[in-house]
C-alpha cells in the first residue's frame, strides 16, 4: 500500500511546477538523466535526493550521487532505510566500507559542509563509534544524551593525547544540555528563589504592599495624601540558608544510562536555588557521596563509577544518617528497584524514613521519555512501606519539588 501511494505521489510531484533552480530541473524528455556535473558539492535532482533519503535505487544515481550515498550509508546502513524494501527497488549497493573514519569525515565535510559533518559524526559516536568521537569539534557538535553517554564510557580507556579532546566535548555537551533542560525546568520552580512577603520585621520593607495594606488610613491634606500605616509588610531575604535539603540517591549499577545523566543535570539546576541544599549519593553495592560536586554536572559525571550490583537498603541507611531535619528533607531514589540486598532491610529503611517525616519519592525512570523499566513487585512493597514510585520527566520532578517546598 505504501509503495502504491508513493508511486501515485511521484506522478503528482512530477506534474507540479518546479521550484528548483533551472540548472537542477530534470529535463522533460523521458530518456535517463545522465548530464550531471561530477564536481564535489554538485546539486542533485529532487528525485535523487529522495533515493538518498530512502536508501534505495543506487544504480539510478549519477556518479556524484553515488558518492553522497556512500557517505550516508557508512552511518545509516545499506538498503536499511524506510523505503529500501525489495518492492521499491534495489538497495544502496555493496561497495567496500571507508578505510578510515578520517577519510569518511573529509568526504562528509566536502559533500555536506561542516555543520552536517559534525551532526553525522555525532550520531555515529552516539551509536558507539569511538573513532568518530575523536574527530568531533567541540564547538560544532550537536549535544545529545546518547553522545554524552558514549563520551563518558571512554573516560578511562583513551590515551592522554585524546583525553583533553573528549573532556572538551563532554564539557560542551553537558553545558548545552543543562541550559536546554533549565529552560524547561525553571518555570516549574519559579518563585522559590524570590523574596516572599512577611509580617515579620526584616531590614527590607515591601513599600508597595505596605501602601496597599494601609489605604484605609489615607488622609487628603489638600496638597497631597498622607498615610498613617499601622500594618507593615516586609520581604524575606533572597538567599535563605539550608531551608530544604534535597537528596538524590542514584543507582549506578549496570550500564550508564540517561537516568544518571538527567539526575546529574537536575542536581545542578536544583543547586542554583538559594533555598535548597542538594546532596547526590551514587550507589551500587557501595555508596559514594558526591554532594560536593552537585553543582558541577561534568565533574559529577566524571566521578561516577558504573557497575556492580544493587543494594538500595545500604544507600538509604547512609542517606538517613545525613538527615538533620526530616520534615524539611526530600529524598528521590532513582533506581530500577532490582534489589540485590535483603528486601526486609530495604523496607525497614523506607518505613523509618517515612515515619520520621521525610518526603520520599521513588523514580523508576528520570528522562524525557519517562519509560519505566523496573521490578514491579519490589516497587509495590515500597509503596506500601511509604515510598511512592513513579516514572517522571525532569520537568515533572521539578513540579513535584516545587509543590513540596512551597
Amino acid at each position: 500500500a505504501w509503495a502504491a501511494a508513493d508511486a501515485r505521489a511521484s506522478v503528482v510531484v512530477e506534474n507540479l511546477p518546479s521550484l528548483l533552480p533551472p540548472e537542477v530541473v530534470a529535463p522533460s524528455a523521458p530518456e535517463p538523466l545522465v548530464a550531471y556535473p561530477t564536481r564535489p558539492g554538485a546539486r542533485l535532482h529532487a528525485t535523487d535526493r529522495w533515493r538518498l533519503v530512502l536508501g534505495t535505487g543506487r544504480r539510478k544515481l549519477p556518479p556524484e550521487g553515488r558518492r553522497y550515498a556512500r557517505a550516508l550509508d557508512e552511518l545509516y546502513g545499506r538498503g536499511k532505510g524506510e523505503g529500501s524494501r525489495s518492492e521499491l527497488g534495489p538497495g544502496a549497493g555493496h561497495e567496500d566500507p571507508y578505510p578510515s573514519v578520517r577519510e569518511w569525515g573529509e568526504d562528509l565535510s566536502e559533500l555536506f559542509g561542516t555543520q552536517v559533518r559534525e551532526e553525522v559524526l555525532g550520531r555515529a559516536a552516539g551509536r558507539g563509534d569511538a573513532n568518530a568521537l575523536l574527530l568531533l569539534q567541540p564547538d560544532e557538535v550537536t549535544p545529545s544524551i546518547e553522545l554524552l553517554e558514549q563520551v563518558l564510557s571512554l573516560k578511562g580507556g583513551v590515551s592522554e593525547a585524546h583525553l583533553e579532546q573528549l573532556r572538551r566535548i563532554c564539557e560542551r555537551v553537558v553545558k548545552s544540555l543543562v541550559e536546554a533542560l533549565a529552560v524547561r525546568v525553571r518555570p516549574a520552580l519559579s518563585g522559590l528563589s524570590l523574596p516572599r512577603p512577611t509580617r515579620r520585621p526584616t531590614s527590607r520593607l515591601d513599600l508597595s504592599r505596605t501602601v496597599r495594606a494601609n489605604l484605609a488610613t489615607a488622609r487628603d491634606l489638600g496638597n497631597g495624601l498622607e498615610l498613617a500605616p499601622d500594618r507593615f509588610v516586609f520581604r524575606t531575604r533572597g538567599r535563605r540558608s539550608m531551608d530544604w535539603r534535597i537528596m538524590l540517591v542514584v543507582d549506578t549499577s549496570g550500564s550508564m544510562d540517561a537516568n544518571v545523566v538527567h539526575s546529574a543535570m537536575m542536581a545542578a539546576i536544583l543547586s542554583a536555588l538559594p533555598a535548597v541544599d542538594v546532596r547526590f549519593l551514587a550507589f551500587s553495592t557501595k555508596v559514594v557521596d558526591l554532594s560536593e560536586r552537585a553543582d558541577d554536572p561534568l565533574g559529577l559525571l566524571m566521578e561516577v563509577r558504573v557497575g556492580g550490583g544493587t543494594h538500595i537498603g545500604k544507600a538509604l541507611r547512609y542517606a538517613r544518617g545525613q538527615i538533620t531535619v526530616p520534615t524539611r528533607t526530600l529524598m528521590c531514589v532513582v533506581s530500577d528497584f532490582e534489589e540485590g540486598g535483603p528486601l526486609p532491610v530495604l523496607l525497614s529503611e523506607v518505613r523509618a524514613l517515612s515515619e520520621s517525616g521525610v518526603k520520599l519519592l521513588g523514580l523508576a525512570a528520570l528522562d524525557d521519555r519517562a519509560r519505566p523499566n523496573y521490578n514491579v513487585a519490589v516497587a509495590e512493597r515500597l509503596v506500601a512501606a511509604g515510598m511512592p514510585v513513579a516514572a517522571l520527566s525532569p520537568v515533572e520532578l521539578a513540579r513535584w519539588v516545587a509543590e513540596q517546598i512551597r
